[in-house]
């Protein structure tokens, strides 16, 4: 065989094998690498992974309130209850409310213990100094000693008592001998009164001497003054 001729033999061949290599495979065929699969792979989850706590709802439900309902105003605050004396109502007492007796204390001095007490169903005030005028002589007792004022005076409930010294004085030969004495309270009003009376046989009014304490809440005090 010629050299040319076996050179194209030698070319045939080679042709016919790179033909062969380069062709299309069959899922692998002629010996290629097996294709990928479509289908991902499924994650695993590590076993000892920590699993988180489930967040525990709320008890309370929230309250909804209904679209369009009226809304209650809230309820208007109470004004303060202003303090109150409790004595504001309690009236000056007058000869309507108590009952009179006189007791011969001293008869040197003629000195006699006054007494009221509250004969009413509701609480009065003692002020200052008994009004005493003397049987039929003009004029009245002269005050001895201070008084308290209104706001601090005498408070005599229901059955309460209050006292007073009245003083006719010293045998002088000045004076007037009477058999009775009447009394009215000072009420700091024009409050027209019944005048109570009381005996006192033998007492000796002088002019210059007389006088009676104001109103006070035991006999010894009004005594002592």
């Amino acid at each position: 065989m010629s050299t040319v001729r076996r050179s194209a033999v030698v070319l045939v061949a080679l042709s016919a094998l790179a033909l062969t290599a380069c062709g299309p495979g069959e899922d692998g065929a002629a010996g290629g690498p097996e294709a990928p699969s479509a289908t991902p792979s499924k994650s695993v989850t590590p076993t000892d992974a920590p699993t988180a706590a489930p967040t525990k709802a709320p008890t309370t439900a929230p309250t909804k309130t209904p679209t369009g309902a009226p809304t209650k105003p809230p309820a208007p605050s109470k004004p303060a209850t202003p303090s109150v004396d409790p004595d504001y109502d309690v009236f000056p007492c007058s000869t309507f409310d108590v009952t009179f007796t006189a007791t011969l204390a001293e008869p040197t001095t003629s000195s006699y213990l006054l007494k009221i007490t509250n004969k009413g169903s509701k609480p009065c005030r003692a002020l200052g100094h008994p009004i005493v005028t003397f049987g039929v002589l003009d004029g009245h007792a002269v005050e001895r000693g201070p008084a308290p004022g209104i706001e601090d005076a005498i408070r005599l409930a229901p059955g309460q008592s209050a006292y007073a010294g009245l003083m006719g004085g010293l045998k002088d030969g000045k004076g007037t001998t009477v058999d009775s004495i009447a009394m009215t309270m000072s009420t700091d009003s024009d409050l027209e009164q019944k005048p109570l009376k009381v005996s006192t046989p033998g007492l000796y009014v002088s002019p210059d001497k007389n006088s009676v304490t104001a109103w006070m809440t035991n006999a010894e005090d009004a005594l002592s003054l």
